[in-house]
């Protein structure tokens, strides 16, 4: 069990982006010291319906980096999970105003997965659903760029509240 409240992922409804990106953060931090390597990590969706099945694109595009998602059902974003959460991590800025105007007061904790990449690459993260192959894996890659930028941010942000 970790100090700090879980890390969630979100998208709109919970079954392309935000199970990759948890999944592919998750991988990450087990590689970490402590307390990151214990943080959970887990996903949900601005408009998910509960216990929907993951896309089979995004199951394959993490298939092929080895990881196994083929498990996952969609959840919504609660008030209970946003409350609870050490930080939200979104795929678009409309994510955010979402998040924002649906929740009282609005968290002061949510964040573009890809905020923290340096220089002007870009924030968002586009819908995959729908689409070939390859826009999963485009999606998959963008978001393995931005890990090392989020893993230095939640080191800074456990650092502080430890």
């Amino acid at each position: 069990m970790s100090l700090f409240g879980p890390i969630v992922t979100v998208c709109t409804a919970n079954i392309c982006r935000s199970p990759m990106a948890g999944a592919l953060l998750a991988h990450a931090l087990k590689a970490q010291p402590e307390p990151l390597r214990s943080l959970d990590v887990i996903s949900a969706g601005v408009a998910a319906r509960q216990g929907e099945k993951v896309s089979a694109n995004s199951v394959q595009a993490l298939k092929k980096v080895g990881l196994d998602i083929s498990g996952h059902v969609s959840r919504p974003l609660t008030e209970e999970l946003v409350h609870r959460a050490l930080v939200i991590l979104v795929m678009t800025e409309s994510h955010r105003a979402m998040i924002n105007l649906t929740f009282e007061p609005p968290p002061a904790n949510v964040h573009l997965f890809r905020e923290f990449m340096p220089g002007s690459a870009e924030r968002e993260i586009p819908d995959p659903f729908g689409g070939p192959l390859k826009h999963y894996e485009a999606c998959r890659d963008e978001m393995v760029e931005a890990i090392p930028g989020l893993i230095d941010f939640l080191r800074s942000l456990t650092a502080e509240k430890r």
